[in-house]
């Protein structure tokens, strides 16, 4: 039975202009939110900041029964199902705890992990009594979980995997043979979401559990960031797993593998762009602290161009976040009792694109403020007790986390065209009027903020163009293309970014008042002026490579033209310093 709920189809941005009432934002939130946002946010606060130091230690009792405290506080059952032993709430519910779990480092990671790809492949592809079984002891805390896909010769290409399934003579058992490397949780779960092929072919998970002959652990990998969480190898050798425990279909393993990663890629978004929040507050709260040359750094302009570029950034990552929580409990959100697994695959796999795209903004996002942050805090960010050298290294593990951030950048376009080959949208004709659109001087009206519309309407037609260049030069091989397919990408990453923040700031300009929203139009202002440029140069870049002579420079002057129209936005110092005196006040980031 398909959703008749979902009001907007997977990528239509890249080709459709938002109806802003199809869009949620956290202005949106209800008391419910409000109250799990609180809950998650002194859970951390209270009970796991002062563990800080033995989890950073690999104190794993710690960690363990830091994830019992939160199960008994619900912060483990938001997306299990109540008959289940959950509490069955919405998408926009398990974008805020992962929010607010985001800056608790290796303690975050687990419960992530645990919460996400370890629980939801059961959830949604689990038979009621493996859900009986299993979801009522992971909901509370009792049981945690990991999730096993990458082996040493199968990383990004996951279904490469070399572990095989064969079912014994009995038929009661499958036995697993092979290894299973990074496993995020390890040492301490009781549960591996494992992915094997059966008679050395069909790709199909399995439910196994830690006591079960056959199954052991390497030892703990001496990584880089992230040291709070246990990350070890999984070894199967001989494994018996009851007949039972197959999860899905024999050689459907993949609707469960790639699907799960899409809900964890905007898990790690939600996580990622918590975190980023919270070093820039710790930035906001040192420089206004620090002193030199006789005043303290928070009030040198360079350093207000930082702060504000930094907000800005980050209230585009919360946009377009909570954008697409919403857009995921439109589709998932009648889906736990269903036992159609085909439909189940194509409702998870909808909005793959958006998906990938809350990955690689927050993971990228985080990076940018983590660096900035060191920035800010001079040599002090080099030393362990100010906290933002582990936030450094921590940060750089999620651009590889859930999928590469180069193949979450590959999926977005690549989703568009396979849609376009399949004649479920019609691409030729969006591509056509948006070059006309650039080739015209567009009317802006009188519409709210009608500058601004131009100008996300703007970045959705160079991407079009674009996008038809790239399809003109090399048709259906531009598969193969991947330098043309991650400029592209990288269009529509910031075209969602913008478009989720113009229309969030709408939104509030109608709901609160032009004066009440001065902020978060002076935010939108300068995400769209990053993004104008950003769209221009990427433009500009696909046209010199894939045309020359005379056109190539009349492609250029059309794009240069097209972007310059949508320049309108006022001084960039004198907004940028006031955005950086709001997020002084409120001594956090604030829009």
């Amino acid at each position: 039975m398909e959703n008749t709920g979902t009001r907007v189809k997977g990528s239509e941005f890249l080709f459709s202009n938002l109806d802003e009432e199809h869009l949620f934002t956290p202005e949106d939130f209800t008391e419910e939110h409000v109250m799990i946002k609180t809950t998650a946010r002194q859970f951390i606060e209270k009970e796991v900041y002062p563990f800080r130091e033995s989890i950073e230690n690999q104190d794993f009792d710690c960690i363990v029964a830091l994830l019992k405290k939160a199960g008994d506080l619900g912060l483990l059952a938001h997306s299990i199902p109540e008959r289940y032993g959950g509490l069955g709430l919405d998408k926009i519910s398990k974008g805020i705890v992962g929010e607010m779990i985001g800056p608790s480092s290796g303690y975050g990671v687990a419960h992530s992990n645990h919460t996400c790809i370890a629980t939801l492949p059961i959830t949604y592809f689990g038979t009621p009594d493996q859900k009986k079984r299993y979801l009522p002891k992971m909901a509370s805390g009792d049981y945690i979980g990991a999730y096993c896909l990458t082996e040493p010769n199968a990383g990004s290409d996951a279904l490469a995997a070399q572990t095989t399934a064969v079912l014994n003579e009995e038929g009661t058992h499958y036995i697993l043979n092979g290894t299973k490397i990074y496993i995020t949780n390890a040492v301490f779960s009781d549960t591996f979401i494992v992915y094997a092929k059966v008679d050395g072919t069909k790709f199909t998970a399995f439910i196994v559990e830690k006591d079960f002959p056959g199954l052991s652990l390497g030892p703990e990998e001496n990584k880089m960031g992230i040291k709070g969480s246990s990350t070890r190898s999984v070894i199967l050798e001989d494994c018996l797993v009851p007949a039972e425990n197959l999860l899905g279909e024999i050689g459907k393993g993949h609707v469960i593998a790639l699907n799960v990663l899409n809900l964890g890629r905007f898990n790690l978004g939600s996580a990622t762009m918590g975190a980023a929040k919270f070093g820039h507050q710790k930035a906001v709260q040192f420089i206004q602290d620090r002193m030199q040359f006789k005043q303290r750094i928070a009030d040198f302009p360079a350093t207000k161009e930082k702060i504000a570029r930094m907000a800005a950034r980050l209230y585009a990552a919360e946009s377009l976040q909570y954008r697409t929580a919403s857009l995921l409990e439109d589709a998932l959100h009648d889906l736990d009792e269903s036992s159609d697994l085909q439909t189940v695959g194509k409702r998870m796999s909808e909005y793959s694109a958006e998906c990938a795209i809350c990955k690689v903004y927050g993971s990228e996002t985080l990076d940018y403020v983590a660096d900035e942050a060191l920035q800010l805090h001079g040599g002090a960010g080099f030393i362990k007790e100010y906290g933002i050298e582990q936030m450094y290294r921590d940060s750089r593990i999620n651009r590889i986390f859930e999928g590469t951030n180069e193949i979450n950048r590959l999926l977005i376009p690549t989703h568009l065209f396979r849609k376009a080959i399949k004649g479920e949208i019609d691409l030729q004709s969006s591509i056509h009027g948006a070059i006309q659109s650039l080739q015209q001087e567009a009317e802006q009206g009188t519409s709210l903020m009608g500058a601004e519309l131009h100008a996300v309407e703007t970045i959705r037609h160079l991407f079009l163009f674009s996008a038809g260049l790239a399809y003109e030069a090399f048709g259906e091989g531009l598969i193969q293309e991947q330098e043309a397919l991650m400029a592209l990408a990288d269009l529509a990453i910031t075209l969602y970014a913008a478009e989720s923040a113009v229309f969030r700031t709408i939104k509030a300009v109608k709901k609160y008042g032009m004066e009440k929203a001065t902020l978060k139009t002076a935010l939108t202002h300068t995400v769209l002026e990053d993004s104008l440029w950003e769209a221009e140069m990427l433009s500009r870049k696909l046209v010199h490579e894939l045309t020359g002579g005379e056109k190539r420079n009349q492609l250029n002057m059309l794009i240069h033209q097209s972007c310059n129209r949508c320049h309108q936005f006022g001084r960039r110092a004198s907004r940028n310093r006031m955005i950086a005196e709001k997020q002084y006040e409120a001594n956090a980031f604030v829009c």
